[in-house]
């Protein structure tokens, strides 16, 4: 995305969420957190990323009042900012939140020798799935790996110079096409 549209999508983000904490009271709507605002690239549509504490009637329950609320956030923001097209406001749950809290529960279950337990945290079965990584033991006719050599430097032997912050000129920014 361009530097506009992630300044654009980071003050929807802050406005949205302003709104919805102090001027829609709309009880259903309970704990929701305004995570993250996606604009298309004419600022026409924006998914707005939203975070629900709750189980998954009572997140159904909130998604369904803020798809009702954000026709009023909509105008909200027309009157606040100053942009020339309030894009149309489609609402999604974030559920990175309980992935990732459902990760650690599996690396501390397993840091500890328990079996995975295969209920979720948030009541809905995974979709995905990655793989446990185990440690390869070593076996009879493995070829063992080279270590440094005696009196070689520990870091690798390559030192890295250091830079002034700016690309190499083979890497240097073109100009963009018009046309």
């Amino acid at each position: 995305m361009s530097q506009r549209t992630d300044r654009v999508d980071e003050l929807l983000r802050q406005e949205i969420g302003a709104i919805l904490a102090r001027e829609v009271a709309d009880p259903r709507i309970g704990f929701a957190t305004v995570t993250d605002v996606e604009t298309t690239r004419d600022l026409s549509h924006a998914k707005v990323w939203v975070s629900v504490i709750g189980d998954a009637a009572e997140r159904r329950e909130t998604l369904a009042a803020l798809d009702r609320a954000m026709g009023f956030v909509r105008r909200e923001l027309g009157v606040r900012l100053r942009l020339r097209r309030i894009p149309a406001l489609h609402v999604e749950l974030d559920a990175s939140m309980e992935r990732g809290t459902r990760m650690l529960q599996i690396l501390d279950e397993l840091e500890h020798g328990d079996a995975p337990r295969a209920a979720s945290i948030v009541d809905a079965p995974l979709t995905e799935s990655l793989p446990t990584p185990v440690a390869r033991l070593p076996r009879e006719g493995d070829t063992p790996e080279p270590g440094p050599e005696p009196g070689a430097d520990p870091g690798g032997g390559a030192r890295k110079l250091p830079t002034s912050g700016r690309r190499p000129a083979s890497r240097a920014r073109r100009p963009r096409r018009t046309g």
